[in-house]
């Protein structure tokens, strides 16, 4: 019962093909064995059928002739007409054989039955060592009334013949079995997968088609089937998708234009009044709206850049760029801050980028490590393996290992309050990845030694 599950199970684990084949070659064999079986069954029974026909026609004649002409000289017509798979006995009523067909038949009767005369009876017999060990035999006898006297005509029939028959169209169907599952699961399986071509092709197009691309469409068969529908209606979804991506994205990009206009009049007008403000508290006001409208800034230029990003590619101006002469100015513009401690490890390193996305990677980079640190940050740069290595190690708290990809996601803050505090807004690590993305390279985020948290840059050397 276990592996009949089993088998069940793996059946529902393989593909379309593979279960459409099966079930296929499944009922046709059960549909052939149960043919085979009912064409056997009636071919047996026409063939003993056969066989009793003539066996009572044969007792028929032979009680005619005694009726009308006695046993005399009974013998030799017996011997004369009788076929080969017959043997014919003439008894009296006290179970003599006063004729019989053959010599092996003439000196015990075949059978204990002695039917009353103008009656039939008939049985079968599996052996009889009077004529032969192997053949099985059906008898037929009839009673026959002839000068007072009762007779029984006896007709063993063999029905080895029919047998053989038989078994030989058994094993016919035997070997043509398994041979016609081969031939239907070769169809199967051919004609299923050229039904399932589409299916495929359709597939393969969808795998293909990314978020950052909606414009290809799935291709619809000529065959106005299921599958055709299928791919209609998807292609109807992939418009929608698209439909709903453009309107989504026309949106950032509108309202980030649009901000821009009343956070430059805001900036402005804080320029303006600064001359001319007086008291502490309204010093402190300036402070915060100042740093307010820079973070909206921020935020505007951060959305700008990730909208372009989902809507082609970021846009690049590339030209051989030294990495090391990046890291070493957001070394130099760090170390103004003299609440956190920066170490370089800087080697010249030379890689083929936009060298304005690769700072502003570098500073993402940066300002995220110097706001998690507690007193150092380290940055490095190196070769290794045809890439570009750059490091940026804080001595932070560190960054959970379930949340180091979720990090890199929009708008993901793991310390809400710390990050709001200094003006981030959770974009920073998104940003970081378009750009490593758009230069063929790869970030990731792991601990550091002290426990706080390493970023990982590599892109590719020219």
């Amino acid at each position: 019962m276990s592996g009949l599950r089993s088998a069940i199970s793996r059946l529902n684990r393989a593909s379309v093909r593979s279960r459409s084949t099966a079930a296929a070659v499944l009922v046709v064999a059960v549909a052939m064995a149960l043919g085979a079986a009912l064409l056997l069954l009636l071919l047996q029974r026409g063939l003993i059928s056969a066989v009793s026909d003539a066996a009572d026609g044969r007792a028929a004649d032979v009680a005619a002739q005694v009726s009308e002409e006695g046993v005399d000289n009974l013998g030799t017509d017996l011997a004369r007409t009788t076929r080969a798979s017959q043997i014919v006995q003439v008894l009296d009523s006290s179970g003599t054989v006063v004729a019989a067909s053959s010599a092996r038949a003439d000196s015990a009767p075949l059978t204990h039955l002695r039917p009353a005369g103008g009656t039939v009876q008939r049985t079968e017999v599996g052996e009889m060592r009077l004529l032969d060990d192997d053949n099985d035999y059906l008898i037929v006898a009839r009673g026959v009334e002839y000068g007072g006297q009762t007779y029984s005509v006896v007709v063993a029939s063999s029905v080895e013949t029919q047998r053989s028959t038989l078994a030989t169209v058994a094993k016919y169907l035997a070997i043509g079995f398994p041979v016609l599952l081969l031939v239907v699961g070769a169809a199967s399986w051919m004609l299923t997968g050229q039904a399932l071509r589409p299916v495929e092709r359709i597939r393969t197009r969808v795998q293909g088609i990314e978020s950052s691309d909606l414009t290809e469409r799935v291709p619809v068969p000529q065959t106005d089937d299921e599958i055709a529908r299928l791919a209609a209606t998807m292609n109807e979804m992939l418009d929608r998708l698209q439909t709903g991506q453009a309107t989504q994205r026309a949106f950032v990009a509108d309202a980030s234009h649009e901000l821009r206009s009343p956070l430059a009049t805001i900036a402005a007008g804080l320029e303006v009044i600064e001359p001319s403000a007086r008291g502490q508290s309204w010093q402190e006001l300036l402070r915060l709206m100042k740093g307010e409208a820079e973070r909206m800034r921020r935020l505007v230029e951060n959305l700008l850049l990730l909208a372009k990003a989902d809507d082609a590619a970021l846009p690049m101006h590339r030209t051989e760029v030294d990495l090391d002469d990046l890291v070493d100015m957001e070394i130099l513009r760090l170390r103004e801050n003299n609440r956190i401690r920066v170490v370089g490890d800087v080697r010249p390193v030379r890689v083929y980028g936009d060298p304005l996305r690769l700072s502003q990677l570098i500073r993402n980079l940066v300002e995220n490590a110097a706001t998690a640190a507690h007193s150092t940050v380290r940055l490095s740069t190196t070769e290794r393996d045809g890439h570009a290595l750059l490091t940026v190690q804080d001595d932070g708290d560190g960054i959970p290992e379930s949340d180091r990809q979720r990090v890199f996601e929009r708008f993901v803050r793991l310390d809400t309050s710390r990050a709001r505090a200094s003006g981030g807004s959770g974009l920073g690590l998104s940003i970081v990845q378009e750009i490593i993305k758009a230069h063929h390279g790869t970030v990731t985020l792991g601990p550091a030694d002290d426990g706080g948290t390493t970023a990982t840059v590599m892109i590719p050397l020219p």
